[in-house]
């Protein structure tokens, strides 16, 4: 048996544990990643499914990272407007990112061009060993380390574990963190589609009553990723749906503000839940990204979240390290807890009041509805303190999301 000695142990591989460790480049910190799938490293032409939309705090991390030239090289999907709104009535908000004297209001991005960016550095960091594909078959803990036997074999001696592995976490489920989690009641179906308006470099968002319906500008003017949330049983069957009956139902239910729209790729379809772990840290385990939280896609928020986690971990770690103190403690990592609970609580509670703002046809709450948006259009402050929050440039943020600079 190789036993590999480390500092830290990054399960999971994908974008959210390679910001982590392409953080840690210029410490002194030793650092093992497992990851259990081998990558495609290639990139099509036609823009994958799964995209994000990043904000400006994401943008700052990965430029901090000197990846996001290499990310806009491949994907230019800026877009410098927002428009919300609900189907029969008038009930609607515009951001615009020239009222805030910005030059956009982020980039709508494909997570596998983010994550082939980030692989490409991370490997050629010397303070990082790969063990890809394995898989982590057993944790152990002693007083001062972690222990964790992967499936291939090896062997792993860790002062902190960190799992950066997705909503079911493996890591999570190890230590027994418990997750107050609900249902949405959800389903969202995502595709790529063209439509006969140019979408003018707008995000649109459409609440209807079976649910929101996300248009996000790529960088074909004419293509957008639709993000569709429905009841379960409904996204199957239109999931099923000849490509003719789909966009007809995709154009009605978008009041067909884009014109007619046609199918432009495969459909999926992935259950939407809220879970936020009671614990982010315990001994010798710290959980970031969705491993810790999951949020409803509504505003787009979970790649961003993740990477703040990774960016305040990472900060904590090697001010820990400088001070010579022991990276694995919960006591150590309290800063780190108290920060991304917070931060992620308070998005998980901002996503689910808008939800819950836009859900029921009663009539007096469509009223109500009408004149709040109204409202908050017409209040500069509080419009930009939205918009602000969401572009990622108004709380707590580590200096990797502030700054431009390279770090």
């Amino acid at each position: 048996m190789k036993v590999t000695n480390v500092d830290i142990a990054i399960i999971g591989g994908g974008m959210v544990g390679l910001t982590l460790a392409a953080l840690l480049k210029k410490s002194p910190l030793r650092i093992a990643i497992i990851e259990a799938q081998t990558p495609d490293l290639s990139i099509k032409n036609t823009p994958s499914l799964r995209v994000c939309a990043l904000n400006h705090a994401s943008e700052n991390i990965l430029k901090s990272l000197h990846v996001w030239d290499d990310i806009l090289s491949k994907n230019k999907s800026a877009f410098q407007q927002m428009a919300v709104w609900e189907q029969d009535s008038f009930a609607h908000i515009h951001f615009d990112a020239m009222d805030l004297g910005e030059e956009n209001l982020g980039y709508i991005v494909e997570n596998k061009v983010i994550h082939l960016a980030l692989l490409e550095k991370v490997k050629k960091q010397t303070n990082v060993t790969f063990f890809c594909p394995d898989t982590c078959s057993h944790l152990m803990f002693g007083e001062t380390e972690a222990w964790l036997t992967l499936k291939s074999g090896n062997c792993v001696s860790t002062k902190l574990v960190v799992g950066a592995d997705g909503a079911h976490s493996w890591v999570r489920k190890q230590v027994s963190i418990p997750l107050t989690q609900w249902d949405y009641g959800h389903t969202a179906l995502i595709a790529n589609v063209r439509t006969a308006l140019p979408h003018q470099n707008t995000a649109r968002q459409i609440f209807t009553p079976e649910g929101p319906l996300a248009f996000l500008p790529l960088s074909d003017s004419h293509l957008s990723s639709i993000v569709w949330s429905q009841p379960p049983e409904m996204a199957k069957k239109r999931k099923e749906l000849e490509p003719f009956q789909f966009n007809k139902a995709l154009t009605a239910a978008f009041d067909a503000k884009l014109g007619l729209c046609a199918l432009e790729s495969e459909r999926d379809i992935f259950p939407l839940k809220m879970r936020y772990a009671r614990d982010f840290v315990v001994e010798r385990v710290a959980l970031i990204g969705d491993a810790a939280h999951t949020v409803h896609p509504l505003a787009g928020q979970g790649v961003n979240l993740g990477l703040l986690d990774a960016a305040t971990l990472a900060q904590e770690l090697i001010r820990l390290h400088h001070e010579r103190k022991d990276i694995g403690t919960k006591a150590n990592l309290r800063i780190f807890e108290r920060w991304r609970k917070t931060e992620a609580a308070k998005m998980i509670t901002a996503m689910q009041a808008f939800r819950d703002l836009f859900s029921g046809e009663n009539p007096a709450k469509k009223l109500i509805r009408g004149f709040g948006l109204m409202a908050v259009g017409r209040l500069p402050g509080i419009k930009n303190h939205f918009i602000e929050r969401a572009l990622g440039v108004r709380g707590e943020l580590p200096e990797a999301a502030k700054t431009k600079r390279p770090l």
